[in-house]
């Protein structure tokens, strides 16, 4: 048996929320977990001011069913199989997203991601030597083949902020401290936030960790 490869162009979806204008402040790229949809991810963030934050979530490229009725979907963004070229993958299609938004440059840019999604922010930062302002980490692994040589090119401005739910069922303590101590000698400049939920994305937080970096 043979495994061979193809190179083939394919179509992905995105959600965006609100507008961008002369009172967008910030603009969001957000990362989805494992089980969402970009569509019901981006929703969280509604409650953010209409005029000054500009969301856009991209989409897991591969879908699945999430119940035995066949009604409910998911997705998710890489798995141990093929993972080297599915992220290549990933990137390629996040770098279509960014390039089709023609997004201002006097606005502040977060890049965000929850559970599986803080790998693909983190990695997408770090293999394109994307710059943002604010990189947010929830409630996800960090790649454990990146290193901060391959985030030396981030200028000490930049923000990054790691949060995780005091409840969450997929941390022991144990796992929090270990990686929160692997993750400050790749990131130094991170701070660290929780809140008292669990695997959750939970928008009080993120406001802290945004309103406590303010310049």
């Amino acid at each position: 048996m043979s495994k061979k490869q193809v190179d083939y162009t394919s179509i992905n979806t995105y959600d965006t929320l609100n507008t961008i204008s002369a009172t967008t402040k910030n603009i969001w790229i957000v990362f989805h977990g494992i089980g969402y949809l970009s569509k019901y991810f981006i929703r969280l963030f509604e409650d953010l001011d209409k005029n000054e934050n500009y969301i856009i979530a991209p989409q897991a490229p591969s879908k699945y069913y999430k119940d035995d009725g066949y009604r409910r979907v998911g997705s998710s963004w890489l798995t141990k199989e093929n993972t080297e070229t599915e992220i290549e993958n990933v990137l390629r299609y996040i770098d279509a997203v960014i390039l089709s938004e023609n997004l201002p440059n006097d606005v502040q840019l977060i890049m965000l991601g929850y559970s599986q999604g803080v790998s693909i922010a983190s990695r997408y930062i770090a293999r394109r030597k994307f710059k943002c302002d604010h990189l947010i980490l929830i409630s996800g692994a960090f790649p454990k083949e990146l290193t901060n040589k391959d985030f030396d090119f981030l200028p000490e401005s930049t923000k990054i902020s790691h949060i995780v739910g005091e409840n969450d069922p997929y941390f022991e303590k144990d796992n929090v401290i270990a990686e929160k101590e692997r993750v400050v000698d790749i990131l130094p400049q991170i701070n660290f936030y929780t809140h008292s939920g669990g695997h959750e994305l939970d928008l009080d937080s993120v406001r802290n960790a945004c309103n406590s970096l303010a310049d």
